[in-house]
């Protein structure tokens, strides 16, 4: 019996893994995580064979929990399950550490084969996150510039951490850049997780060290 642990921050997604795991005679699930921290907390008394692990969640996102899993843990397998497309933050995965990812309007049935190949000791990612990756390189094979070390911010996200540095309040990005306050925090969480902040003075750091709000 593969033992798995479901690490989100929504419970309807993890009672959602649940019930698709429930009908697999050789696969349990033994826990459930609403953040990267509780995910390690588990760890330290209690072997998993497998992490289906968010990105998106609080006190430590999901890209760092699968850098530490593979860096304490090497014998886990993580399956990376979220609603994010971006091709850099999917690279940033894989660099470290996850052996899937599977968007999470997938269906049960792609859910289990993920699994199944992980543990088959095969890498598997839904179809159109190889078609984000392969595009990507492609576009990468064109450029001369050397990439930054952090994910690529998208133009937005920029917007957002150009406010940030200037000290404007989340309502006040938000009025100015007339988008809900809820996006703005969303924002924030992605810029956090794409240059590995843990906080907005992290962010301030980082953004004006690597000069990432240059045009």
């Amino acid at each position: 019996m593969k033992k798995i642990l479901i690490a989100d921050d929504h419970q309807l997604v993890i009672d959602g893994i649940k019930l698709m795991l429930s009908t697999e005679t050789d696969l349990e699930c033994v826990a459930d995580a609403h953040s990267g921290q509780e995910v390690l907390d588990y760890l330290q008394n209690k072997p998993v064979d497998m992490v289906i692990l968010d990105i998106n969640m609080p006190d430590l996102n999901g890209v760092e929990t699968c850098r530490i899993l593979q860096r304490d843990y090497p014998e886990v397998k993580v399956l990376a399950l979220s609603m994010l497309k971006e091709a850099s933050l999917i690279k940033l995965m894989l660099k470290n550490g996850a052996h899937a990812y599977v968007l999470k309007h997938a269906g049960k049935e792609e859910v289990i084969q993920a699994i199944r190949k992980v543990f088959a000791g095969q890498n598997y990612y839904s179809e159109e996150v190889s078609e984000i990756i392969m595009a990507s390189l492609a576009g990468q094979s064109t450029k001369e510039k050397p990439q930054s070390p952090f994910p690529q911010l998208s133009r937005r996200e920029k917007q957002v951490l150009r406010l940030i540095v200037d000290e404007f309040t989340t309502a006040e990005i938000a009025e100015k850049l007339h988008i809900s306050f809820g996006t703005v925090e969303t924002h924030r969480r992605n810029i956090l997780i794409k240059l590995g902040a843990r906080n907005t003075a992290g962010l301030v750091r980082t953004a004006i060290e690597y000069g990432l709000l240059e045009d």
